[in-house]
């Protein structure tokens, strides 16, 4: 990858990596991705038409050696130190769009928790706020 990566694309990769973590990339995790882009601020001069270039770089820096630890790097020297509990968030929402968390995607929160340096109070109430927006009725 020779092209430097935006804020965006890092965000983004936030949301690819928390989709991907299990193996599994699901329709609702993806639909959410959507979502999270059309409607949020952060992604308001975003180019829709770049998401599937970015979610497959990011994808192709995953099956790579040592891609977690690589992908984890790259967001946090990309981004903003603003946007770490963002990119935080972005994760959370999309390991709890299936309305389950596995414990991969537990492990991943961690390991970004961690990279990011992000206090555990900060990523509890954002996990506690996640609890709250998916509960069934």
């Amino acid at each position: 990858m020779n092209k430097p990566l935006s804020a965006h694309d890092a965000l983004i990769y936030v949301m690819v990596m928390a989709s991907a973590v299990d193996s599994t990339m699901n329709d609702r995790e993806m639909e959410r991705i959507g979502q999270l882009i059309g409607f949020l601020p952060v992604f308001r001069d975003f180019d829709d038409d770049k998401l599937i270039a970015v979610a497959r770089d990011c994808a192709s820096l995953l099956a790579g050696p040592e891609g977690l630890d690589v992908v984890l790097e790259t967001v946090r020297d990309t981004l903003p130190a603003k946007l770490y509990d963002t990119a935080y968030a972005l994760a959370v929402e999309v390991a709890s769009a299936d309305l389950s968390v596995k414990a991969e995607e537990l492990r991943l929160l961690s390991l970004l928790r961690d990279r990011l340096g992000l206090d555990k109070l900060t990523c509890a109430a954002i996990e506690r706020s996640a609890i709250a927006r998916f509960r069934k009725g």
